[in-house]
């Protein structure tokens, strides 16, 4: 069986930040059984520097981490420029298998998806869910998932999402065991049957009155809103300069795309939302998701007290759903926008309060989280591509069939 252990470290010298938690998350597990260790940190810290200290520690364990714009540990959220925390696993090498593939790009994202399963799944036989991470600037990521599930099935159940900067949407780096990259993805099996895994997203914005709709597209390209260039439509819908960066229209520039009512039911929100991380010099802008011609893009603004009640709901039906089990570990994908940019840091350790209490009571377990670009969460019964949510990922222990 699987067993996890985290940790976190706000200490500004990387190596040593990396140390104190690697050595602290390895108390609680056997050593000579960890698999895997898997970590964030914020741009200050030094990616590979962190990589080599966990490995000093661990050397026969493979490591994967990310870049991101905040860490969420057991302690809270930490946002500041030199942040870490790591989830180490434990067990038996047939439960847990990695793959990576370097070069991802929204051109190759199906293809490279579908390589990562078959990768995992040579190694594992079965695979009950597996959490992804990739870059978070321009890949397709609904193709990654249907690569993916080109091979797994559709039932497996995927989650994660995409790495982030400090949420200027200029470069994201990606760590696997003794290398930073900034285009790769990595793919982790789980394959022990005593786990189960229940997810949930929320985000709780509504629409702000404003449609686009999206005339020109390849994949998820689109060239042009309402007939011009799609950045100057863009950005004047938000009443911000042409000139605005990517990472300028991040905290206001929510872009819905309207839910069926069945999903919205569903969802607590009748929109999907997605962020822009990107622009090219003709006006193309990057959605992160194939944008077909005729979508409609609604502009969405936040609602704090929608998001709090939301967050209760999700927290109610995700207590329900795992029956009251003590949850074994907890991975959480945040967007970066739900961090600083838009809460003040008393409504941002409540709401982390608000996620953990219900699942650990007075003592929070493993627990793993981030502030990244986009999450990767179950909608209507698929793996669904999102952004500017809380996607939570809830292991329990149960008796396989």
């Amino acid at each position: 069986m699987l067993q996890f252990s985290s940790a976190s470290s706000s200490t500004p010298d990387t190596a040593k930040a990396a140390t104190a938690a690697i050595r602290a998350a390895l108390e609680g597990l056997p050593r000579d059984k960890v698999l895997l260790v898997a970590f964030h940190v914020t741009m200050g810290h030094d990616p590979g520097t962190a990589l080599r200290a966990i490995r000093a520690e661990i050397p026969h364990a493979r490591v994967v981490g990310c870049s991101c714009a905040g860490v969420i540990g057991r302690d809270g959220a930490n946002e500041s420029m030199r942040a870490l925390a790591l989830m180490a696993v434990a067990g038996e090498p047939g439960e847990l298998s990695v793959a990576f593939r370097d070069g991802i790009s929204d051109e190759n994202s199906r293809a490279e998806g579908a390589a990562l399963a078959e990768e995992v799944l040579s190694r594992a036989g079965k695979v009950q869910s597996a959490m992804f991470i990739g870059p978070g600037i321009d890949i397709a990521m609904d193709e990654i998932i249907s690569g993916i599930e080109s091979v797994f099935g559709a039932d497996v159940t995927i989650f994660g999402g995409t790495a982030s900067d400090n949420m200027k949407g200029i470069a994201t780096y990606q760590c696997v065991d003794d290398r930073v990259y900034e285009r790769a993805g990595f793919l982790v099996g789980f394959s022990d049957p005593t786990l189960h895994l229940e997810t949930q997203a929320t985000h709780g914005f509504v629409p702000a009155g404003v449609e686009l709709e999206v005339a020109r597209a390849t994949g998820n390209r689109v060239h042009e809103l309402d007939g011009e260039p799609a950045w100057r439509a863009y950005t004047r819908a938000l009443g911000l300069s042409e000139s605005a960066t990517p990472g300028d229209t991040i905290p206001p520039g929510a872009a819905g795309v309207r839910l069926s009512p069945e999903l919205e039911r569903e969802y607590g929100d009748s929109h999907l939302l997605r962020v822009i991380t990107h622009r090219e010099a003709d006006g193309t802008l990057l959605m992160p998701v194939t944008c077909a011609v005729g979508t409609k893009l609604s502009l969405m603004r936040r609602d704090e007290r929608r998001i709090f009640r939301n967050l209760a709901v999700t927290m109610k039906e995700l207590t329900t759903r795992t029956g009251g089990r003590r949850p074994v570990a907890v991975f959480h994908t945040d967007c970066g926008a739900r961090g600083r940019m838009m809460l003040d840091r008393v409504a941002k350790d409540e709401i982390v309060a608000d996620m953990q209490r219900p699942l650990f009571g007075d003592a929070c377990g493993p627990w793993l989280g981030m502030y990244g670009f986009g999450e990767i969460t179950v909608l209507g019964g698929r793996n669904v591509f999102h952004n500017y949510t809380t996607s939570l990922y809830v292991f329990t222990r149960v008796t396989p069939d």
